[in-house]
C-alpha cells in the first residue's frame, strides 16, 4: 500500500497535514465521531486518526472509501492530496449543501435530490454521492 511516511515527499508534509485536516473538519461538519468515519470507510480508527493527524499518506482507494463517507467527492480529496489537478471552477455542491447549518436534514437531502436529478437529465456524471446525509441518522455512536 501506498501509505509510507508522508515525509518521504520532499517537502509535501505539509500536503498530507493539510489534507488531514480538511478530512477532519469534514468529519466534524458532519458530526461523525472518528469511530463512526473509520467504520463507515472501511479503516481502522488508529490509521483513520493518523490520516487526520498528517502521518500517513493514504491511497487513491482509502481517499475513495473516506471521501463516499464523508458524502463529498473523492475528486476534492485527490485535488487536495496532490494526485490530481484541481479543475478551474471545480465546486462540490452536494458537500457544500450537507455544510450548510441553515437547512434542516430533509432540506438538503431534497435539494441534493433535485440537483442529482438535473445533473442525470443534462447527461452529466452525477456526483459519487449515494449515501444519506449523516445528520439524519438516528445512529447514537455520532
Amino acid at each position: 500500500m501506498a501509505d509510507l511516511d508522508p515525509s518521504d515527499d520532499d517537502g509535501a508534509t505539509d500536503r498530507w497535514g493539510e489534507l488531514g485536516s480538511f478530512i477532519r473538519d469534514q468529519r466534524r461538519t458532519t458530526h461523525l465521531s472518528l469511530r463512526k468515519l473509520a467504520e463507515l470507510a472501511g479503516v481502522s480508527n488508529p490509521y483513520l486518526s493518523q490520516i487526520e493527524r498528517g502521518l500517513r499518506k493514504p491511497s487513491a482507494e482509502i481517499l475513495q472509501q473516506i471521501a463516499r463517507a464523508l458524502s463529498i467527492s473523492a475528486e476534492s480529496l485527490y485535488v487536495r492530496a496532490g494526485i490530481l489537478e484541481e479543475r478551474e471552477g471545480m465546486v462540490d455542491v452536494v458537500g457544500e449543501i450537507r455544510r450548510d447549518s441553515a437547512l434542516s436534514a430533509d432540506q438538503r437531502q431534497a435539494l441534493i435530490r433535485i440537483y442529482q436529478s438535473f445533473r442525470a437529465e443534462a447527461g452529466a456524471p452525477l456526483d459519487e454521492v449515494d449515501s444519506p446525509d449523516p445528520e439524519s441518522s438516528d445512529d447514537p455512536e455520532r
